[in-house]
């Protein structure tokens, strides 16, 4: 294990190179670190703007071993990368950070929301699904309408059906393939908030303001942040996130989304254990974005400050809306952050920009 904190020079690895890869890398870049890059993709957006790529399935053993001897650290910048990955890496005396622990409960909604409420951290009513008879169990309990997931993998509205009508049951689970699943209760909630949280290698935890959430077809469209909360609201986001955090001994960045009830009461919708398109505001509404931050702590470096230094609307450009760039590029008070992709295609992400209200 390398001491820390490393210092500028050393060599940091990630597993993924789509854009928050490359956003991590550009921050890493920023503070004197080099780059390397593990993912099958040749050419992939993080690699451009880093030192190498190793060029591989994310399971392959011979190049997570090259990457754990390239590099001082390893990171993760999307949590469908295989857990035991992570822990390969570990148990060749790698640094990785995360650790396996927070990627493997991340990683499976059941296991997860298990998690969050054995540490406070509440979420809606839930029941696992295995079989049509469990669905239809967990119907009985939890009452309609619910939505049903798949447990393990899904995003951006991906692996999901909403169930209105028990009659619907049987073609819901077909929906999903028959996978594992769980039942979540319906939230009727006041609006959707994300958390921004990192966690040192020291136990220290910094919190960024709370942003809202705006989604379109299931795919985040708008965050603005800070977002208009009370101080009994923001008092609560940070000791969910602190429970949660201190609860994994996590080290690094966490995405949580949360359900605003009213009243000062959060319910948490899911975690991710990276950085977070939610937390895409930070990188022009504060001195220390979640991209460094996540390096810093990775590194062992003392946490940058939280604190928004101005008021942003943060908006994802999905498909050829990023055909507007010349008309963006052109706003005043727009920041254009492009992801380097290639192929526009309809609902993928290309890039976000962030405007200063």
């Amino acid at each position: 294990m390398p001491q820390l904190p490393l210092p500028p020079g050393s060599t940091l690895g990630i597993l993924g190179g789509g854009q928050l890869g490359r956003m991590l890398s550009q921050a890493a870049s920023r503070l004197g670190f080099d780059v390397v890059i593990l993912d099958p993709q040749p050419d992939c957006p993080a690699a451009r703007v880093s030192r190498a790529q190793i060029t591989a399935p994310y399971n392959d053993p011979d190049a997570l071993q090259a990457l754990g001897r390239l590099c001082d650290v390893v990171t993760f910048e999307f949590e469908n990368v295989p857990a035991s990955s992570v822990e390969t890496l570990a148990e060749a005396g790698a640094l990785v950070a995360p650790g396996p622990t927070a990627l493997a409960v991340a990683q499976d909604r059941v296991d997860e929301k298990t998690y969050l409420n054995a540490v406070g951290a509440v979420t809606a009513d839930f029941a696992a699904v295995a079989t049509l008879d469990d669905l239809t169990k967990a119907i009985d309990k939890l009452g309609l309408p619910a939505v049903l997931k798949t447990r393990r993998e899904g995003y951006d509205g991906k692996g999901q059906v909403w169930i209105r009508d028990a009659a619907d049951a049987e073609a819901a689970f077909d929906a999903i393939g028959r996978r594992p699943a769980v039942l979540e209760a319906a939230a009727v909630f006041n609006r959707e908030l994300s958390v921004i949280a990192a966690r040192g290698h020291d136990g220290v935890v910094a919190v960024y303001p709370l942003g809202e959430n705006i989604h379109a077809n299931g795919v985040l469209k708008t965050t603005l942040a800070p977002a208009a909360v009370d101080p009994a609201t923001q008092a609560r986001a940070v000791e969910i996130a602190s429970a949660v955090l201190d609860g994994l001994d996590y080290v690094g960045v966490m995405g949580i989304e949360l359900f605003d009830m009213g009243g000062g009461v959060l319910l948490v919708n899911e975690v991710a254990p990276r950085v977070h398109n939610t937390g895409h505001w930070t990188q022009d509404g504060c001195v220390c974005d979640q991209f460094e931050q996540h390096i810093r702590a990775i590194v062992g470096w003392p946490l940058g400050p939280t604190d928004a230094h101005a008021r942003i609307e943060m908006t994802n450009l999905l498909g050829d809306e990023v055909d507007q760039w010349r008309a963006l590029a052109a706003q005043s008070n727009a920041r254009l952050h492009l992801y380097g992709k290639h192929d526009a295609r309809a609902g993928r992400k290309m890039a976000h920009v962030n405007r200063i209200l």
